[in-house]
């Protein structure tokens, strides 16, 4: 008798809220992947600081581990927004490097790191791999280096 009740309740939240359940499904199926990567994240954030306690003859407490991982997330978290966010300023529906040194502007030296890092990349990038560009125009040649 419960299981014909939720199903009864499923269908009517389905039918107040106009949907057929597949908005539904893809919206709990998203969330699941963003709750496992935050797991994942978690986990990792949790080994590395264990570790390098570990490597300093110290030992963390659990508290201030999970603290450092609910911070590395909501930080990754701010990041991935803020980037989002530039690349819809620029008229763009990618996420470019640019974007992401962008985003660590309140932070010198991660943003040197950044941008050390995102020329390491081009440097690997083989060469036929570029795209032909159409000629940039006056207003795009002002570029703010960083």
């Amino acid at each position: 008798m419960d299981m014909d009740m939720e199903t009864l309740a499923d269908d009517t939240d389905a039918a107040l809220t106009g949907d057929s359940g597949g908005e539904a499904e893809r919206y709990e199926a998203a969330e699941a992947e963003a709750e496992l990567l935050r797991d994942r994240l978690r986990l990792a954030v949790i080994s590395i600081a264990t570790a390098e306690g570990k490597k300093a003859g110290m030992t963390v407490a659990d508290p201030v581990v999970a603290c450092i991982a609910d911070l590395a997330y909501k930080s990754a978290e701010q990041l991935a927004k803020d980037a989002e966010l530039f690349a819809q300023h620029a008229g763009r529906k990618t996420i470019k490097m640019d974007d992401v040194i962008l985003t660590a502007h309140r932070n010198e030296h991660l943003m040197g790191l950044l941008w050390t890092f995102s020329q390491e990349v081009k440097g690997k990038e083989p060469a036929s791999s570029e795209r032909k560009r159409k000629k940039s125009s006056k207003k795009d040649e002002r570029v703010i280096d960083v």
